[in-house]
């Protein structure tokens, strides 16, 4: 068309049809007049090899200031970003204009392109079935669970199959530790039924934070032991080279997404209990399973066999209970029955609970807690059950107690308890409180008396115990009147039968 110009691709077309067309016929089929098909035949160079180079048209901005200085300050560090350059080289020539930057780091990226150092390159692997398994942990804190209303602060581990796909995955409520390793590795070979040959991890920087020579020695003798129990090799990637873990590093977003696609769909993010959010998560997975469901069983021919029992995934810990009514453990304590004050009790750590043991017979199972971060307080996981009937005897025990926030097993009891301080005194507020909390106990209504005190209070009332007890009592059973007639002694003679004798034939 007239006023526009040809292009390489327009002036191939019109030398491949030129072969078997006149040359007319060929600059119409590639779309243009046929003098020009006639000037190409007389010039055939590209029209991007008849453009003249482009000249600048304004002054060079870094004139006197790319040679003498940036360039000597990217090559001393090949990591500084363009903008901390262009910052500072306008802190040191202020009349240089602002719009420099793109030009700056159109230059400097250029110039590394040309003249920067070498860069690592990743190689792309081919997988072979059965031969490599993966687990790191991923951080699930920004998809805002909640448990019963409650935040839930967790991570998962994942387990990946670089062949085939299979994932699983595990809530873990702690951090980065052996136990929570141990037990979800474990948790996912036996829900996929065979070992690969070799199991990686990053460098477990976390699972030995903290912790002292020996300690890291004994967790790399556990860890050892552990995938020595189930036939795999153990290997890791390098330290901070996350591209090395690929194979789950980048499945760690795509899983993610997967919850927090399936949370939308939900529609809520609240979950009545943490086995019903877990319930939640291994759906989630169990679909993505689904759809690589061939290529996970035929892998899982090539994985050899599980042994025979789990080993184990916990840690072994021995306590005394003090006469606090708990015990202390790795800066969380603990609430007991108070009839185990003085005992020894050998604890067995789970990433999310503690089984107690009183020589080789279990007493109880607690939640786990976590201590708080950076701090030198400790954390207190307590049972109102176990400490309640102490206090009806030391109600005043309540005023100042260390963990009297972590005592009320709902919010209800903590406000009835402010309410009753701010109008009643403490003395009231605390005699008050423990009764209510020995209610809760005693009639087993924790739930029903919180609704119950929440009502009173928006109220605008106060708790009154001796109302609330008759409201919770034990509903009366009418006993019905139950007459018994005895039968007279000769009616028993009727059932005495006088047997004849029995005469049996035995065949000759």
């Amino acid at each position: 068309m007239p006023g526009l110009h040809i292009n390489d691709h327009q002036m191939r077309l019109f030398m491949s049809f030129r072969q078997t067309h006149t040359t007319a016929a060929a600059a119409a089929k590639a779309g243009f007049s046929t003098a020009t098909g006639y000037r190409i035949e007389s010039d055939p160079r590209l029209p991007s090899q008849k453009k003249a180079p482009r000249v600048r048209r304004r002054p060079d901005p870094l004139e006197g200031i790319w040679e003498q200085e940036i360039v000597p300050m990217i090559k001393a560090a090949p990591d500084l970003r363009a903008v901390a350059v262009y910052e500072e080289i306008l802190r040191r020539h202020p009349e240089i204009a602002p719009g420099v930057r793109r030009t700056l780091e159109r230059r400097i990226r250029k110039w590394r392109a040309e003249h920067g150092p070498e860069q690592d390159v990743i190689f792309p692997q081919t997988h072979v079935p059965g031969r490599l398994g993966l687990s790191d942990f991923t951080d699930m804190g920004d998809l805002e669970v909640c448990i019963a209303g409650l935040p839930l602060a967790h991570r998962l581990y994942h387990f990946r199959l670089a062949y085939s796909g299979f994932e699983h995955a595990h809530v873990i409520l702690g951090g980065e530790s052996f136990v929570a390793l141990a037990e979800g590795l474990q948790n996912a070979l036996w829900a996929l039924g065979g070992v690969p040959q070799y199991h990686r991890t990053d460098s477990l920087s976390a699972a030995f934070k903290n912790l002292c020579r020996e300690q890291q020695e004994d967790l790399t003798r556990r860890y050892k032991a552990l995938v020595a129990h189930y036939g795999m090799q153990p290997t890791r990637n390098n330290p901070g080279v996350a591209h090395e873990n690929g194979s789950i590093e980048s499945a760690h977003g795509h899983l993610k997404k997967a919850v927090a696609d399936a949370l939308l769909l939900r529609g809520s993010r609240d979950f009545a209990d943490l086995a019903a959010y877990r319930s939640f998560v291994d759906e989630v997975t169990g679909r993505r399973n689904a759809r690589n469901r061939k290529l996970i069983d035929a892998e899982r021919a090539a994985l050899t066999k599980l042994p025979e029992r789990r080993t184990t995934d916990y840690e072994e810990a021995s306590v005394v209970v003090t006469s606090s009514g708990g015990f202390t453990l790795r800066r969380v304590f603990y609430t007991v029955p108070s009839r185990l004050i003085g005992h020894r009790l050998r604890v067995r750590l789970y990433d999310d609970r503690l089984e107690c043991f009183l020589g080789g017979t279990p007493i109880l199972s607690l939640r786990r807690g976590q201590p708080p971060q950076a701090s030198s307080k400790r954390a207190h996981i307590v049972d109102y059950r176990y400490v309640i009937h102490a206090l009806r005897r030391k109600p005043m025990a309540l005023l100042n107690l260390v963990y009297r926030e972590q005592l009320f097993p709902r919010q209800a009891y903590a406000r009835a308890f402010e309410a009753l301080l701010a109008k009643e005194g403490e003395k009231r507020a605390c005699r008050v409180t423990v009764e209510l909390l020995a209610l809760a106990h005693d009639r087993a209504c924790e739930a029903e008396l919180a609704e119950a005190i929440e009502a009173v209070l928006d109220a605008g009332e106060l708790p009154d115990p001796a109302r609330l007890l008759e409201r919770f009592k034990p509903v009366a059973a009418a006993i019905p009147d139950v007459t018994v007639e005895l039968a007279p002694l000769s009616a028993y003679d009727e059932l005495a039968v006088v047997a004849e004798p029995c005469t049996l034939e035995v065949a000759a």
